[in-house]
């Protein structure tokens, strides 16, 4: 009776598990399909409704990292990698780990 019991909740527990996957999966789906404003131009330029072009003004907000320090949009590239050989990077993670503190060579000297 207790095994049947078992069975009965995991499975209960198994459908709500795959309930909400499919709705996160449909909320996801509908957000990547909702259009942004482009930059520069509010909703209102557009012909929206002060009430909608509030809402809209609201969702269009971009992420503080991708403004410069005036406000402005960044129109560079966020990452941007240098090419340095081996050997320059094994220095300068070893200066880093002799830094820090707390190290084993540290140790060593104080004893």
């Amino acid at each position: 009776m207790l095994h049947l019991l078992y069975l009965v909740a995991f499975t209960v527990i198994a459908f709500l598990a795959i309930g909400n996957l499919l709705r996160s999966l449909l909320t996801v789906s509908m957000d990547s399909q909702r259009r942004y404003s482009p930059a520069g131009k509010s909703p209102t330029d557009w012909g929206q409704s002060p009430l909608m072009a509030t809402r809209s003004r609201y969702n269009a907000v971009p992420h503080p990292e991708l403004l410069d320090e005036t406000g402005n949009p960044i129109n560079e590239p966020l990452l941007v990698m240098r090419s340095i050989s081996v050997d320059d990077a094994r220095a300068r993670l070893d200066a880093l780990f002799n830094s820090s503190p707390g190290n084993p060579t540290e140790r060593k000297e104080e004893s």
